[in-house]
Formats: structure tokens, C-alpha cells, sequence
């Protein structure tokens, strides 16, 4: 009988890191090393070093990364460091130790200007220091190992951690009315659906032959304001919903305005198909729910 293939993952306590774990089971022929930053930190090359060297690990799948996009435009030195420097390192024991690496970047690589889905060879510009520190990250991964296969994502969300639709049910349980900006386009991503694409691109075996980047998010493009009026619909809240300009809502990191993106590649290179985001929503919003 063949011995089992090990994955391990990265950012275990995160909102993908968490269904993966809870996907796993789903996928009972392989072993899985599931690991936060307590147990291994990604930015210690001496660390990840030692312990590709206890484990044999065949795909590695990099969940960890530093979020806080409002933070990172002063926490550039942390954010640099997470999502950049340890994804080249990461890339590069893989690559030492003929491990798949596969890694989650996001859709802040694009400046938001475009008026048609994002493409994967599109010229790449971010508007803030997360995607900048994200975009170096692909640059390191691909040239330290160019069997990298990178996801960019978008809009995550999940029954776990913390996210938009958990913060809109919290503050719709709260108050009479909230505002929610109207004029940035995108397309939300159930963790749980991404989840079962990464193990449906490990179960392909077309790993090897198809490295490179991939878009993944769910199906249809909405703003915000229509994202979290649905999640008011579905969740039977009373609250009012009020649309507003990102002008009156400023942050700290600016937002790209338009980050849709194409996936026909990662659906027609590993046989993926991909719930639309409102099918998804409801999943997750009747396990937040239960």
C-alpha cells in the first residue's frame, strides 16, 4: 500500500488555516501537520529549516500571513516580513526539499482601476503596503521556487476569525442602522470553498506541471453595501443598511475599487467548480448560526 502523503499547513489558527483542518477530514488519505506560529513561525529560516528536516512534508500549504491591512501601512517592517520575506524562504526550503508549495496571496496586488475581471498576467500596481507586501511575496516565492503555485484571493470570510460578515451580524445585533461603503467591487470568498479547491488541486496530481498563479473567488461581483445587505437578508436582521462613498469612510490604507477578478484558469486547469458567493453565504451563515 502507498504510504501516505503528508501536507502541512501554515496559519493554522486563521480563518483558511481552520477549514482546512476541518476539510481534512473529508480527505482521510493523506497525513496533516497543522501549525500556528507557536509551533512553527514562518519568518525563522532556521526554524523552518529544522523542521522540514524532522518532516517529510509533500505540499505545503502557506495560510499564514500578516492581514491587518490598515495596520501594515505603519507596521511595514512586520508585514514585509510575513508576507514577503518568509513566503521567499518558505518557497525555498520547499524547493530544497521537492515540497509542493502553495501559497495564498490576495487581490490587493491590483490598483482597482480596471472595468473587467482581473486576469493573472495583468499588470500587477498596489494601492496600499498589505498588497505590497503581498505582491513581494509572489515575486520571492516564484524566483526561490518556480513550482510555486500562488492563489490570489479575495474578500475571505468564514465561521471562523474574525471578518465582514461576523462584524456586519455583530453590529447589525447592535444598532438601527449602519453605513457601509458602496463604491468598491469585488467578489467574497467562502474559506471553506477555498479550502476545497487547494485539496482539489492537491488531489489533480497537475500540481507539477501547472505552477504559476491562479485567481479564486466566489462566483458574481457586488459592492460592499450589497454584501452586507444580504447578509442582513439572510440573517432575518432588522437593522437598515445605508450605502456610502469610501470618501466617507476614509482608513488609513486605501482600498482597490475594483478588485473582480477572472478564475477560468483554476477552474479549467484542476477541474474546479465554484459556488456563487450568495449559496456560499448562506452555508456559512447557518454554521455561524448553529
Amino acid at each position: 500500500m502507498a504510504e501516505k502523503k503528508t501536507i502541512l499547513v501554515t496559519g493554522a489558527n486563521g480563518q483558511l488555516g481552520k477549514e482546512m483542518q476541518v476539510i481534512a477530514a473529508s480527505f482521510p488519505g493523506y497525513n496533516y501537520l497543522f501549525v500556528a506560529k507557536d509551533l512553527l513561525a514562518i519568518d525563522d529560516t532556521v526554524a523552518v529549516k529544522e523542521y522540514f528536516a524532522v518532516h517529510p512534508i509533500d505540499y505545503c500549504v502557506n495560510c499564514a500571513a500578516y492581514t491587518a491591512v490598515d495596520k501594515a501601512e505603519t507596521e511595514t517592517e512586520n508585514a514585509m516580513r510575513i508576507n514577503a520575506t518568509a513566503v521567499g524562504n518558505l518557497a525555498a526550503v520547499c524547493r530544497e526539499y521537492n515540497t509542493q508549495f502553495i501559497h495564498i496571496s490576495t487581490d490587493y496586488v491590483f490598483d482597482g482601476t480596471a472595468t473587467s475581471p482581473y486576469k493573472e498576467d495583468n499588470i500587477v500596481s498596489p494601492v496600499n503596503f498589505y498588497g505590497a507586501s503581498k505582491l513581494k511575496g509572489e515575486e520571492l516565492a516564484i524566483q526561490n521556487n518556480p513550482a510555486s503555485i500562488i492563489i490570489r484571493t479575495s474578500w475571505v470570510y468564514s465561521s471562523f476569525g474574525n471578518n465582514f460578515v461576523k462584524t456586519m451580524l455583530r453590529l447589525m445585533s447592535e444598532r438601527e442602522s449602519i453605513n457601509v461603503v458602496s463604491d468598491q467591487q469585488g467578489c467574497p470568498t467562502y474559506a471553506a470553498d477555498l479550502a476545497g479547491a487547494i485539496m482539489q488541486i492537491i488531489e489533480s496530481g497537475v500540481t507539477i506541471v501547472s505552477p504559476g498563479i491562479f485567481n479564486y473567488s466566489n462566483q458574481g461581483v457586488i459592492n460592499w453595501h450589497q454584501f452586507a445587505t444580504a447578509i442582513k437578508e439572510l440573517a432575518g436582521a432588522n437593522c437598515m443598511v445605508n450605502p456610502i462613498p469610501s470618501s466617507q469612510y476614509p482608513t488609513p490604507a486605501k482600498r482597490p475599487a475594483y478588485s473582480v477578478m477572472e478564475t477560468s484558469k483554476i477552474q479549467q486547469t484542476f477541474n474546479i467548480t465554484i459556488p456563487s458567493w450568495k449559496d456560499s453565504l448562506q452555508k456559512c451563515l447557518q454554521l455561524i448560526k448553529a
